[in-house]
């Protein structure tokens, strides 16, 4: 849609516009998309049947929401996302700091302005994309950064502390006609969540102690963490009472809701697309790993396991693959002597029971291993490793490491009878770094199961016969 011709007030009548409040149109045109059966929140992985809906009765009912729910669960994402159910654009007086309505306005200064000069007042086009305001919380946030402050310069100029004319506007008054967002909502002081009870129930305002009735037209929204509760702050109940909703996001319930989400979300780089083939256990070794992370006892379960380990994860393996062909001049695939590299993307985004210093790599190992066993029990048939073990030769050792190139693996995968069937069927490619991978995966699925023996010093490692 282009931008609507109407330049003042009375072409802006004469085209038949009808004013609508920001519920009012995300309302409708939510409707809309839910009768056409289109997408309300595009790209949105696994909340189809718990959250989505949740949202959207709150949007039909008019309601304010709270995303409640630990990092890496989209709330930003999705609130960030209403602005695709506002109309495309909409009518500001000119000039307006508060983007008042043409044909409704409420601040003193519009009120007058039409008064004197009627429906030749100019008025401009507002785009949906400029119609979201974002806050993080933080203890330090004042009533003047939300809603406002008396101005000095204005009172000096001889207008009066009840005046509106007085107020140098904060964020919440500037995003009138708009969605608000606040992340993080306990973080925000006691005192200050106090100030937003008028804002949510009477829609009017107050500043040092003079009330200032300013009927915003507001959609208020807000994030919360629920470790927030205990850690930081809190959301005082009487806030969380004028809220309409309080909406719980969760994790992905499935590996393939976490692998969709990765492959949608990591960044992309044309010749890492072009050298790196990833086999299809690895992508979910890496999912089953952060699964696994998020019902571990020594992983804290209060802030959570964000999909940024996952998609850190994989972005990592497909560096290391990369750096590997970059270095050999051949196409590569990430492998199980890969992984070692996996600590440094997740450390960060992990927080752990223990104190102890140092423990962090062995804890992040240890799950690891428990995602490579599962994985690798889940996808190769027990009967098949029967007669692998048989043959394999005893006192056959087999070396592995992440920098060793594909042909050093060849004369170990041609001696294991049985052993190319099975790697063709893993790797579902010919593609010689594809069955390496293959081989890492099998030699140490065959380790964890404790049917064959492994000495490793991280990078290298070596394989025997018990």
């Amino acid at each position: 849609m282009s931008v609507p011709k109407a330049k003042t007030i009375g072409q802006l009548k004469e085209s038949g516009y009808q004013s609508r409040s920001v519920k009012q149109e995300i309302r409708e045109n939510l409707i809309d998309k839910i009768d056409k059966g289109d997408s309300t929140f595009p790209g949105i992985v696994g909340f189809d049947l718990t959250v989505i809906p949740q949202i959207e009765n709150a949007l039909i009912a008019g309601q304010d929401i709270i995303l409640l729910g630990e990092r890496g669960q989209a709330k930003t994402r999705i609130l960030r996302q209403l602005t695709s159910l506002l109309d495309e654009y909409v009518p500001v007086i000119e000039g307006c700091d508060i983007n008042d309505d043409p044909l409704s306005p409420i601040c003193h200064q519009c009120i007058g302005l039409i008064r004197d000069k009627g429906d030749s007042v100019a008025i401009g086009w507002l785009g949906r994309e400029k119609r979201y305001s974002e806050k993080l919380a933080t203890p330090d946030v004042s009533v003047a950064d939300l809603v406002g402050e008396i101005d000095p310069i204005k009172i000096a100029e001889g207008r009066h502390l009840s005046d509106e004319d007085a107020i140098h506007f904060g964020m919440i008054p500037r995003s009138h006609r708009s969605v608000f967002c606040i992340n993080e909502l306990p973080d925000l002081s006691e005192r200050i969540q106090v100030s937003l009870f008028n804002l949510l129930q009477e829609r009017d305002i107050q500043i040092k102690g003079y009330q200032i009735r300013l009927p915003l037209d507001l959609f208020l929204v807000a994030t919360a963490n629920p470790e927030d509760y205990t850690n930081r702050g809190r959301i005082i109940t009487p806030l969380k009472d004028r809220y309409g909703s309080q909406i719980r996001t969760h994790y992905p319930s499935t590996l393939e809701q976490e692998l969709q989400i990765v492959n949608q979300e990591r960044r992309r780089f044309e010749d890492v697309e072009d050298r790196v083939d990833v086999p299809g256990f690895m992508k979910t070794l890496i999912a089953t790993f952060t699964q696994l992370a998020r019902r571990s006892p020594e992983v804290n379960q209060r802030s959570g396991v964000s999909l940024r380990v996952t998609i850190a994860n994989y972005e990592t393996l497909l560096a290391q693959a990369f750096r590997r062909s970059v270095r050999q001049g051949v196409k590569s695939s990430p492998r199980i002597s890969d992984l070692e590299f996996l600590t440094a993307s997740t450390i960060g985004k992990l927080e752990l029971e223990t104190v102890e210093e140092g423990k962090e790599g062995e804890i992040i190992d240890s799950i690891l291993q428990r995602a490579v066993l599962n994985t690798f029990n889940e996808t190769i048939e027990r009967e098949k490793l029967t007669k692998l073990l048989e043959s394999i030769g005893g006192g056959m050792t087999i070396e592995v490491g992440t920098d060793r190139p594909d042909e050093d693996y060849k004369e170990a995968i041609d001696n294991v009878e049985g052993m190319a069937d099975l790697l063709a069927e893993l790797a579902d490619s010919t593609d010689i770094s594809m069955k390496v991978a293959a081989f890492e995966f099998i030699l140490e699925g065959l380790h964890l199961n404790k049917l064959i023996n492994k000495a490793s010093n991280g990078l290298e490692g070596v394989y025997s016969q018990n």
